[in-house]
C-alpha cells in the first residue's frame, strides 16, 4: 500500500504554491509569459536544418484538393444559383445548356492550368506566366489582379458563411453576421500563421462531410427523376418554341451568354493549384496536376449536376433561402431524418466557404511573395516567420479582407461581382501568355497546334467572360474592381521605381576611385582574436557593402587590426523551396563573403568570415555577432543604413531597418556597435 507524504490540505497548499510561483513569474518576466503564449498560439519554432521539413509542411494531392480545391467547389454554392437567377423556370431549356458548356469550360480551364503547372513548374501561376511570356507589364497587370482576387477569395467566402449560417437564426442577430465574419477570419489568420499543412489538416473533415452530402444530394436528385425525362422534354420543348416566336435565335443566345457570365463565379478557384505549387509535396509537378484533375472533376460534377438538379426539380428562390438550400428540402424531403441531412448538407456548404478562403491565405501571400521579389512589393513580404509561412503577406491579406468586408457590408453581390473580374483578367492573360508561348516554341513533330488551340480557347471563353460582366455590371460595382486594382497596378510601379533608383545609387559606389589598397600585396596572415577588430555585417557583394567598408577603413585609419565579415543567408520564399535551392543560396553567400575577404586582405587586413542560416535576419545576426563577441573581446560592430536626401514615410516600409534593430540587441548584450549612413540620391 503506497502512502501519501502529506495531508490532502499539504497537497492543495503546494499546489496553490505553485499557481501562485506561475503568477509571480509572469509578473516579473512578462516576456517569457507571451513568447510561451505565442508558441501555443501559433506554435513553436522550426529548425531549416531538419531533413524532413519539407516533407512535413509539404502538401499531397489529397490535401492540396482540399486546401487549394475547395475555393473553386465551394463556389458552387452561389455560381450556378446565379447563373439560374437569369434564366429562371420560364427558359428552364437554357440549364441543360449550361451545364454541359459549364462542365467544358471548367475542363478547358483546368487543362489550361495544367500546361502551365507543367511548363511553370516553379509557382506563381497567372503572374508568372505573363511576365515570362508577355512582359513585365502584362505581369504587373496580373500579379495585381491576383492579390486583389485573393483578398476578395476570403471576403466572398466567409462573408457568404455567414450569410448562410445566419439565415438560420433569427433576424434580431443578423447585426452580429459582420462581426461573426471577422472572427472567422482572425481564427483562419492564426490557423495559418501556424503553417499551411496544419491549417489544411484542420478543415479536412469540412470537406469531406461537402462532398459526400453532395453527392448524395446530386447523385438521388438525377436517379431519382430519370423516369420523368419523356414530360422534362416536352416541356423544354414547348419552352424553346415560343422562345423562338417571341425573342428570336439571337434574344435566345443574348440570355444564355449573360446567364453564362453571371455564372461566372464558378470557375473563380481554378488557377489556386498553379500558384500554390510551391507548397505540393515532390515531384511538385506531378501532385500539381493530379490536384487540377481532383479539382476539374469535382467541379464540373457538382456545378453542371446543380444545374440539372435545379430544371429537374423545379426550384424556385425563396426568400431568406439560398437555392441550394431549397434543393436540398425538396430532394431529402421524403428521406428519413430529411430535414436534418437537408441542414447538415447547407452548413456544409457554409463550411467549405471558410476552407475555401483558406485559399486565399495560401495563395494571396504566395503571389505578393514572388512579386516581392521582382522589386514590385516591398522585399519584406518575401520573408518568412520562424514557422515557414510568409508572416506579413498573411497579415496583409487577412487585415485587407477584414477592411474589405466593412466597406461592403458583407454584401455577396458586390463582392461576388469584385471577385469575378479580377479572375477572368488573370485567366485572359494567362491564357494569351500560353498561346504566345507555345507558338513560338514549337517543333516539328509536337503536338503545339493543339496547344495553341486549346489556349486560344481559352484565351477567348475568358475575354468573353470579363468584357459581358464588365458591360453588365460597370455601375453595379465592376468600376470598383477597376479602380482598386489600377491602384495596386500604380503603386507596384511606384514601388519599382524607387528600388530601381536605390539600385542605380548602389552600382555608382562599386566605381569609388577616391580609395586604393593600402598595401600592394593581399595579406593572407590569419586574424589575431585578442587585437581590435572590426566586425561588419553585408548581404550579397555590392555597392552597398563596399561603400561600407570604405567607410570603415576611412573614418578609423589604423585603429582596427583585423576584419571580420559577417553575413546571413536568409531563407525567403524565393529560396524556400527545396534543398537545393537552400544549397544554392548557401553557396551565393560565400561566394559573396570571400569577395569581402579578398577585398579587405587587399587592404592588408587578415579577415575572418563568419555565416548563419535563418528566417529572422535580425535574430540570426544577433545570436551569431554575440558568438562572435566571446570569440573576439575587442570587437566593433558595424553596418550600413540607407540615408536618403529627402526622406519619406513610405522609406520605412520599403526599407526596414534591420540595422537599427540588430544594433538595439547587441547594445543591450554590452556590443558596442555603430551605424555607418550610406547617402543614396532617388
Amino acid at each position: 500500500m503506497t502512502r501519501s507524504n502529506g495531508s490532502p490540505g499539504s497537497d492543495r497548499k503546494n499546489h496553490a504554491g505553485r499557481i501562485w510561483d506561475q503568477i509571480i513569474g509572469i509578473y516579473e518576466n512578462p516576456s517569457e509569459f507571451f513568447s510561451r503564449f505565442h508558441d501555443l498560439l501559433i506554435g513553436t519554432k522550426r529548425s531549416i536544418e531538419d531533413p524532413s521539413l519539407f516533407h512535413k509542411i509539404a502538401l499531397i494531392p489529397l490535401l492540396a484538393w482540399i486546401g487549394l480545391g475547395a475555393d473553386g467547389l465551394s463556389s458552387s454554392s452561389y455560381g450556378p444559383a446565379e447563373a439560374f437567377s437569369v434564366v429562371g423556370s420560364s427558359h428552364a431549356y437554357i440549364l441543360l445548356i449550361l451545364a454541359v458548356v459549364t462542365a467544358c469550360t471548367v475542363f478547358v480551364i483546368s487543362y489550361t492550368y495544367s500546361r502551365i503547372i507543367e511548363n511553370f513548374p516553379g509557382g506563381g501561376g497567372g503572374y508568372i506566366v505573363a511576365t515570362h511570356t508577355l512582359g513585365r507589364d502584362a505581369g504587373v497587370i496580373s500579379g495585381s489582379a491576383l492579390i486583389v482576387d485573393y483578398m476578395l477569395t476570403i471576403t466572398v467566402s466567409i462573408a457568404a458563411c455567414s450569410a448562410a449560417l445566419f439565415s438560420f437564426i433569427p433576424v434580431g442577430f443578423d447585426p452580429l453576421r459582420i462581426y461573426f465574419a471577422t472572427a472567422l477570419i482572425v481564427m483562419l489568420i492564426i490557423l495559418n500563421m501556424r503553417g499551411v499543412k496544419e491549417s489544411v489538416t484542420f478543415l479536412a473533415p469540412v470537406f469531406l462531410v461537402f462532398i459526400i452530402t453532395h453527392a448524395l444530394l446530386l447523385g438521388f436528385g438525377i436517379l431519382s427523376h430519370a423516369g420523368n425525362i419523356a414530360p422534362v422534354t416536352m416541356k423544354l420543348n414547348s419552352q424553346l418554341s415560343t422562345d423562338l416566336a417571341t425573342v428570336g435565335l439571337f434574344g435566345i443566345c443574348a440570355i444564355f451568354f449573360k446567364a453564362y457570365s453571371y455564372g461566372a463565379g464558378t470557375y473563380t478557384g481554378l488557377e489556386a493549384v498553379a500558384n500554390g505549387l510551391p507548397i505540393m509535396k515532390e515531384p511538385k509537378v506531378k501532385t500539381g496536376k493530379r490536384t487540377m484533375a481532383y479539382m476539374a472533376v469535382s467541379l464540373a460534377f457538382v456545378a453542371a449536376g446543380l444545374l440539372i438538379c435545379y430544371l429537374l426539380w423545379d426550384v424556385h428562390f425563396t426568400e431568406g433561402m439560398t437555392l441550394n438550400a431549397v434543393l436540398a428540402g425538396s430532394v431529402f424531403a421524403s428521406w428519413p431524418f430529411g430535414n436534418v441531412i437537408a441542414l447538415v448538407t447547407i452548413f456544409s456548404e457554409a463550411a467549405l466557404l471558410v476552407v475555401a478562403a483558406q485559399a486565399g491565405f495560401i495563395d494571396g501571400p504566395r503571389v505578393m511573395a514572388t512579386m516581392a521579389t521582382d522589386s514590385w512589393l516591398p522585399r519584406r513580404f518575401a520573408s518568412l516567420s520562424e514557422r515557414f509561412t510568409i508572416h506579413d503577406g498573411i497579415l496583409l491579406m487577412g487585415g485587407a479582407a477584414i477592411l474589405l468586408l466593412f466597406l461592403t457590408r458583407g454584401s455577396i453581390t458586390a463582392l461576388v461581382t469584385l471577385y469575378a473580374i479580377n479572375v477572368f483578367v488573370t485567366f485572359t492573360l494567362s491564357n494569351t501568355g500560353m498561346t504566345k508561348f507555345f507558338y513560338e516554341n514549337r517543333k516539328n513533330g509536337e503536338p503545339w497546334k493543339r496547344r495553341v488551340l486549346i489556349h486560344c480557347t481559352g484565351a477567348l471563353l475568358s475575354a468573353t467572360i470579363l468584357v459581358i460582366i464588365v458591360y453588365e455590371k460597370i455601375f453595379e460595382g465592376a468600376w470598383l474592381t477597376i479602380f482598386i486594382t489600377g491602384a495596386v497596378i500604380g503603386l507596384c510601379y511606384m514601388i519599382r521605381g524607387h528600388y530601381a533608383k536605390v539600385k542605380r545609387g548602389f552600382e555608382s559606389f562599386k566605381n569609388l576611385e577616391d580609395l586604393t589598397p593600402s598595401t600592394g600585396y593581399a595579406n593572407t596572415d590569419l586574424v589575431d582574436k585578442k587585437k581590435k577588430t572590426a566586425v561588419q555585417l553585408v548581404t550579397e557583394y555590392n555597392g552597398f557593402g563596399i561603400h561600407t567598408f570604405y567607410s570603415i577603413v576611412r573614418n578609423f585609419p589604423g585603429v582596427y587590426e583585423n576584419i571580420v565579415f559577417v553575413s546571413v543567408a536568409v531563407i525567403d520564399s524565393g529560396s524556400f523551396k527545396g534543398v537545393a535551392e537552400i544549397d544554392a543560396l548557401k553557396a551565393s553567400v560565400r561566394k559573396s563573403l570571400r569577395q569581402y575577404e579578398d577585398l579587405a586582405r587587399s587592404f592588408g587586413f587578415p579577415t575572418e568570415t563568419y555565416m548563419a542560416v535563418g528566417t529572422d535576419v535580425v535574430q540570426s545576426a544577433t545570436d551569431l555577432c554575440r558568438q562572435i563577441g566571446l570569440e573576439y573581446p575587442d570587437a566593433t560592430f558595424f553596418a550600413g543604413q540607407i540615408v536618403f536626401e529627402h526622406e519619406h514615410p513610405f522609406h520605412k516600409i520599403l526599407h526596414n531597418e534591420t540595422a537599427f534593430a540588430i544594433q538595439r540587441r547587441l547594445h543591450y548584450s554590452g556590443l558596442t556597435t555603430i551605424i555607418l549612413p550610406v547617402k543614396v540620391r532617388t
